[in-house]
């Protein structure tokens, strides 16, 4: 029972992990990408091709990865949130999944549309816990999971830029009038979440393998996690997960 046990955490905190990309930019400006499956996917190709495609070293290839994730984000605030959101239309959602859509296509065209497997020592053998055999990946991801929900609570609730973030969620127009950089803090918190994507996309590679339609199914559970733990707080997300 403790493998599926321990198994299940992990792919939960997979999942929460997803989910807090939605949380982040629906909690600053009640919006959200929802291509977000598609960048755990863009996440995990990127890293491949730049790690076993092109022989860069996994210790760079996953910070460059994320900055290009985040990079992806801020564009997808740009050209396909903010035009609709500034005009309180909600055509964004439509355009943030037509992008959903782009991507994934653009993945079969450009990395191919068969199932890649993406080797890595953390799943090479397993580590005693409880007197059975759980790969190390497994333990890790509830850590990242749980140290990525602690950072946004910090960042919301102890620091400046986290209060920022509030008094734009609660009303934009005021903040904006009070000095606040709203544009800013909307495109940061929409490049957090692809970061957010990317990582689960890195993490979840190794055990699921890597395709060009990976994100699509973690992308609906990430959403369903996201509602059931409520938009509005890191943990709740998590805990759905």
């Amino acid at each position: 029972m403790w493998p599926q046990i321990l198994s299940g955490v992990a792919i939960g905190s997979m999942y929460g992990l997803i989910a807090l990309g939605f949380q982040i930019t629906y909690a600053v400006s009640n919006t959200m990408n929802f291509s977000q499956g598609a960048f755990v996917m863009v996440g995990a190709v990127l890293c491949y091709s730049l790690n076993i495609t092109w022989g860069l070293p996994a210790l760079l290839a996953v910070p460059v990865t994320l900055v290009l994730c985040a990079a992806l984000g801020l564009a997808v605030e740009r050209w396909a949130v903010r035009p609709f959101a500034q005009n309180g239309s909600n055509a964004w959602l439509l355009s943030t999944i037509a992008l959903g859509i782009i991507a994934e296509n653009l993945a079969m065209v450009t990395f191919g549309k068969e199932v890649r497997g993406y080797p890595s020592a953390l799943v090479d053998s397993p580590v005693n816990v409880f007197g059975f055999g759980v790969f190390p990946l497994e333990l890790l991801i509830p850590v990242v999971g749980l140290s990525a929900a602690i950072a946004l609570r910090i960042l919301f609730t102890q620091t400046l830029i986290g209060k920022a973030f509030q008094a734009v969620s609660e009303n934009a127009e005021t903040a904006q009038i009070m000095g606040v950089p709203v544009r800013r803090l909307v495109a940061f918190s929409f490049g957090l979440s692809t970061v957010m994507a990317g990582l689960a996309g890195m993490l979840i590679a190794p055990i699921t393998n890597v395709s060009a339609t990976m994100g699509t199914l973690l992308g609906l559970k990430a959403f369903a996690t996201a509602i059931i733990g409520g938009l509005g707080s890191p943990w709740g997300v998590m805990v759905a997960g």
